[in-house]
């Protein structure tokens, strides 16, 4: 055989033979090495996806959180304690959380002694011609406690003062205006019914807001204002006598919030500590008093039995106003019998 390949047209197959194997055999040489180089050329193309749809699902979760949150602040609002704390949450709007002093609102109580604003008053002092007493009622409106006390009052004919926190007498305003309507009195219980130190700014707001609100819902502008709890050392009960409203504290109180409390025993609390001229605390709202509900009609019986006349805090203050200004007027001039002469001559005594 010869050793030279045979090129010639006729003879094709010795070109075929050295193309395939230029080409085959580099081929067959490196497929292992291709291979591989798929092999990892997949791989990568496969961790990029992945990665891909990750990130796209991290997006549209994070998108989805964003827009939650955001509805969520659209439709509940928290309002945060300046003073520090947890946060309070506040049924619907709140007050503005800014912290300037708001300019205080104008008071136009008549009936309420002049003498007697910026002072704490805990009882009235009257004179013994009759018994009076003053039912006050805490922490409402309440949906269905309050409506409970007025049917109560209603049906015996009692006018008594509620004290009314401003987050609950937003969210119900018509109970504030039956109040109103069926001739009870309204009093300010601040609007968070905080017990903690407040700055002169938040307790300005504490107070303010709620006086304008419960005169924009009823159209009454109160002077009276019990503090929260009855503390009078946290800032609250100072703002309020620096601006003539009368802190109204009381002399006689059932004890709703103890613990397994039975209702004959809050019947006889107010009871016993009865006298002409108390101002007696009891609550409508700000929890379940649904033993309240059942000692008031007890209570109110027995203070009639004892020849008790109900009246609300305005009357009963200004009943003691009439009186000590009828005292004065009766008090016989001084006689010159009853004065001595001190042992040593300086000055006179009784």
């Amino acid at each position: 055989m010869s050793d030279k390949t045979d090129f010639s047209p006729g003879n094709s197959y010795p070109l075929i033979v050295n193309i395939v194997r230029s080409v085959g055999e580099p081929w067959v040489a490196n497929r292992e090495r291709l291979i591989g180089w798929m092999k990892l050329s997949i791989i990568t193309l496969s961790v990029a996806a992945v990665a891909g749809t990750v990130g796209v699902t991290i997006l549209r979760l994070t998108s989805v959180a964003e827009n939650s949150q955001l509805a969520s602040q659209q439709t509940h609002s928290q309002e945060v304690n300046p003073e520090g704390g947890e946060e309070t949450a506040a049924p619907t709007a709140q007050p503005t959380q800014e912290l300037q002093q708001p300019a205080p609102v104008e008071l136009t109580s008549s009936s309420v002694p002049a003498q007697l604003e910026g002072k704490i008053v805990y009882q009235a002092k009257l004179s013994d011609k009759e018994k009076v007493i003053a039912l006050t009622f805490d922490d409402g409106p309440w949906p269905k406690q309050t409506l409970n006390v007025l049917e109560l009052l209603k049906k015996n004919n009692i006018k008594a003062t509620f004290f009314m926190v401003g987050a609950a007498l937003q969210e119900y305003p018509q109970l504030a205006q039956k109040v109103v309507a069926d001739g009870h009195e309204i009093g300010n219980h601040t609007w968070h019914h905080w017990y903690r130190h407040l700055t002169e700014a938040t307790a300005a707001r504490e107070i303010e807001d709620t006086t304008a609100l419960i005169y924009k819902t009823t159209g009454v502008r109160t002077s009276i204002f019990r503090p929260p709890g009855g503390f009078l050392h946290n800032g609250v009960a100072d703002y309020a006598k620096k601006h003539n409203y009368i802190v109204t504290m009381w002399s006689d109180e059932a004890s709703e919030f103890r613990r397994g409390v039975s209702v004959p025993t809050l019947v006889n609390d107010v009871l016993k500590n009865a006298f002409s001229g108390a101002i007696v605390l009891l609550h409508d709202g700000g929890g379940d008093h649904s033993k309240t509900i059942l000692a008031l009609p007890q209570i109110i019986d027995g203070l009639k039995q004892r020849g008790y006349r109900f009246v609300t805090v305005s009357q009963i203050l200004e009943m003691q106003d009439k009186d000590q200004k009828l005292a004065m007027e009766e008090k016989p001039p001084l006689s010159k019998v009853n004065i001595k002469k001190s042992p040593k001559g300086k000055g006179n005594y009784k």
